[in-house]
This record gives C-alpha cells, structure tokens and sequence, in this order.
C-alpha cells in the first residue's frame, strides 16, 4: 500500500520524463519541420544575427582551407618540377608530377604485369585454329577484328575495350570450338564484356544486337556472354599491349614535347595493327608494346638509336629479343601483312591521331638497328 509521499515521488519522477523526453523531441527536429514548427524563430537558420555570424565563420575556414591547399599545390610542384637538362637517361631519376605514374610504386606495377601476363590461365594459345578449331581460319579471325574495330569506332569505345574484347576471343577460341555461322557472335559478346569491364557507360545489349543487323537475338548474346564468362572463369582483367604502349611511349619519347602526341598516336597504331595478326599471338603483350615503341622511334627519328640503355632497362628486353616482332609489326605498317582489313588504317588517317598511317617508312630495316647501342 502506498502512502502519499511516495505517490508525490513517482508523479514528479514521471513528470521529469515527460519534460526529458519533450526536450529531446525538440532538440531533433528534422529539417524540413524548420519552418512548420512553433519555435521556428529560435532556430538559427531564421536569426539573422545567428545566421549571418554562420556564414561569416564558414566563409573565412573556406578561404583559409583554400589558402592551404594552393600553398600545398604549389610546393608539389615546385617540388616534382621536371628540370630543364631532363634527358632520357635522367628518365629514371624524375619524380613525375602526374599522380597516374605512380612513381613510388613503379616497379612493384611492373613487376606485377609481367607475372600477370605470363599466367597461362590469361594468355591465348599460339596455335589454336590448327589445334582446336575446324572451321574459324586466320582470314576469319582478321576479317572479325577488323569489324570489332569499327564498331569500337562507331560506339566511341576506349582502346583497352578493344583490346580486351580481341584478347576474350582468342582465350575463348583456344578453349572451345565455334562454327562459322557464331563467330560474330562470339565477337560482339567479348566486346558487350569488355565494355562492362572498361566503360563507365557501356552500350546496352540492344545496340550489340543492332550492330550486327539484328542477325542474333538479345537472348543469343546473353547466351553467349555467360558461356565466355564461364570459360574464361571470370578472369577478365589481363594486361594487354596497350596497357604497356601507354608506360614506354612516354619514355621512348624522349620529353620531345612536339612531337609527343604524334609519338603516341604512332606507338598505339603499330599496337593495333598486331590484333589483326594471328602470329603475333605467340609474343607476350609487353614485348608487342616494346617493339612497338623501337618501331615508332625508328620511323620518328631515324637518325636516333631506337633502343637506348633507358629502355632496354624499364621494359626488360634487349634489341636481340624485339628483332622478330619489330620486323612483323613493319610488315603490318607497310601493309605487306593484313593489307585487305582496312579499319585500322582507315582509323589513323584521321587528323586527331595525327595522321600517322601515312608515314613512310624504309621497305627494308637496316641490321645495323638491332645491335646493341
């Protein structure tokens, strides 16, 4: 039985935590209810005194925080500032200014792709349409990476995409048979799986299956497109030529800033004459790409020695090792290879690669480039 004391405690305690719990309620207000709510005058959003010394204080640690990082910025470049006696042999000594280069990693990078692409799990076979497939020939093979060229150009693809998507087919013909009839099929699945992998806004199945004139179905590319998952195991991420074109062209060009563009442009069309090739299946994508770049500085500067110690250092091969690559991707170049699958060319006599198909080249190369400097 209670007495009236402790009646008179249990209703002030009550009491305390309605007042606790109606304090709580106002203090979250949510932020939409700012205007709709009694006490909208005490928020600090509609006191202008409040307010005002708001924005002044935010104001002022904007600034400040502004302040902060343009002296940062430019102590970053003060520091990584490339000196003007910059030479290709200094190349290896430079801190670049531009985060991509990873510099402080450099080596562990390298490292990495040169193991990644001697996995055998992420490389065709040389030899598959002697050895696996009975219909598919190397002209089938060239006339399907001549169109999977086109239609990187008509989608506005990046040319890693390219360059993945012609790597899942020859993985996938190297492990399975296709007939004639589903080889275009096979290719526009590998360039849908690539587009995911690479593009930040790939195309839509329906503009793969318009591509091709309707000849498939939706549900045929899909179809394909998990049977290429399956077979690759979902291994989609080797490194490919282009992967490596894009760490040597920059050191092959020698920080010759007026013809850098045209430098590139050239090492990445030599790289992509050799998808058309099926022999260049037996040379491992660094050595494409390095070849690519003796080529490139051969046809550039042909007075110059087209491998200098520098990278005969950072790619790991010497002349000896280039010789039978570079004389296929000159072949390629001077049209003596591939001449009948014209995308590619088609593509570098644009003027935004700077027109590089129609450089001139020796029909010969001299023995004298594959000696050591």
């Amino acid at each position: 039985m209670e007495t009236r004391g402790s009646k008179r405690k249990s209703s002030a305690t009550n009491v305390s935590d309605i007042e606790d719990e109606n304090s709580m309620k106002k203090q979250r207000v949510v932020l939409g209810e700012i205007s709709n709510s009694n006490n909208a005058s005490e928020s600090p959003i509609s006191n202008p005194e409040v307010s005002g010394r708001v924005r002044n204080s935010r104001i002022k640690r904007v600034e400040a925080s502004r302040k902060t990082l343009s002296s940062v910025d430019s102590d970053f470049d003060i520091e990584n500032k490339v000196p003007e006696s910059f030479t290709a042999k200094s190349i290896p000594d430079v801190k670049f200014s531009d985060p991509q280069n990873c510099e402080p990693f450099v080596d562990d990078i390298d490292s990495y792709l040169h193991s990644m692409e001697r996995e055998i799990k992420r490389r065709p076979k040389f030899n598959y349409i002697e050895r696996v497939q009975r219909d598919v020939t190397t002209h089938m093979r060239g006339i399907l990476v001549d169109w999977m060229v086109e239609v990187a150009e008509e989608y506005k693809l990046l040319p890693d995409t390219l360059f993945l998507s012609v790597s899942y087919v020859d993985r996938f013909l190297s492990l399975k048979r296709v007939s004639k009839p589903k080889l275009q099929l096979l290719g526009v699945s590998s360039m849908l799986i690539a587009a995911k992998y690479e593009e930040m806004t790939p195309p839509r199945v329906e503009d793969f299956v318009l591509i091709t004139d309707n000849t498939y179905e939706k549900s045929e590319v899909v179809k394909m497109e998990a049977n290429i998952l399956k077979c690759l195991r979902f291994e989609l991420g080797n490194p490919t030529a282009k992967t490596f074109v894009r760490r040597f062209a920059g050191i092959g060009c020698e920080n010759n800033s007026a013809k850098k563009l045209k430098f590139d442009c050239l090492c990445n069309y030599l790289a992509e004459l050799s998808l058309l090739e099926y022999c260049c299946l037996k040379f491992l994508p660094s050595l494409v790409a390095a070849s690519a770049t003796f080529l490139a500085r051969y046809i550039t500067w042909p007075k110059l020695h087209p491998w200098p110690a520098t990278l005969c250092k950072f790619t790991r091969y010497n002349v000896a090792e280039l010789k039978e690559c570079v004389i296929v991707l000159h072949d390629l170049f001077l049209a003596r290879r591939g001449g009948s699958y014209p995308a590619i060319r088609e593509k570098y006599k644009q003027h935004k690669f700077k027109n590089v198909a129609h450089l001139a080249s020796p029909p010969q190369l001299p023995t004298s480039l594959f000696e050591d400097e």
